[in-house]
């Protein structure tokens, strides 16, 4: 059974425009798949802890040695690691805040960011070990930037850091230059939705 993982990002969460763009592809997704499984983790609705001394700590810990907080939070952690390595597809709504991606889900990958579990390092490099998913990103933002922007770059990267390298990214720019520019940006993305599912 196919299994897509839905990541909103957004603090208007099912208001904002990627968590939108987002959702009118999972919905076209479960048409096409009508067996399979849809998971929903909205950051902005519960955000994930910042990662701290104790958390990176409770990670590093060997298992058998950790107290039961640390358990704890490596519990948590592990969580999230089955929630994507389980997942097909993985679809994000990222919007620009600041010219970087929202810290909520910054704070997500430093969680799912585990050596020996989610990459490893070797003698040629890390080595990502989430493999054979695909990744579909909308991100909103207010002004254009196109695709050679650090967000996108970052968010690549990272993806592929632990194995994600088939990643295909949907704009939404210029939504703070005008009603007529949202409005072709939001059509145009709509498009690509439909051409995607």
């Amino acid at each position: 059974m196919a299994k897509l993982l839905n990541i909103q990002s957004s603090m208007f969460q099912a208001g904002g425009q990627t968590s939108q763009l987002a959702t009118k592809y999972v919905q076209n997704w479960k048409m096409n798949n009508p067996n399979g499984e849809v998971v929903q983790r909205d950051l902005a609705a519960h955000p994930i802890p910042h990662l701290d001394l104790d958390r990176f700590q409770a990670f590093t810990t060997p298992a058998e040695q950790r107290t039961s907080e640390q358990q704890a939070v490596a519990d948590f952690s592990d969580k999230l690691i089955e929630e994507i390595s389980s997942a097909d597809v993985l679809v994000l709504g990222v919007p620009m805040y600041n010219f970087a991606i929202p810290s909520t889900l910054h704070t997500y990958f430093d969680h799912i960011a585990r050596a020996g579990i989610t990459f490893r390092y070797t003698a040629n490099g890390p080595e990502g070990l989430l493999e054979n998913k695909k990744a579909i990103i909308f991100i909103a933002r207010g002004g254009y930037y196109g695709d050679d922007h650090a967000q996108s770059a970052f968010l690549r990267q990272f993806l592929g850091f632990v194995g994600i390298t088939d990643v295909e990214f949907v704009y939404i720019e210029g939504l703070a230059t005008g009603d007529e520019a949202k409005e072709k940006a939001v059509t145009a993305a709509n498009e690509r939705i439909c051409e995607l599912a």
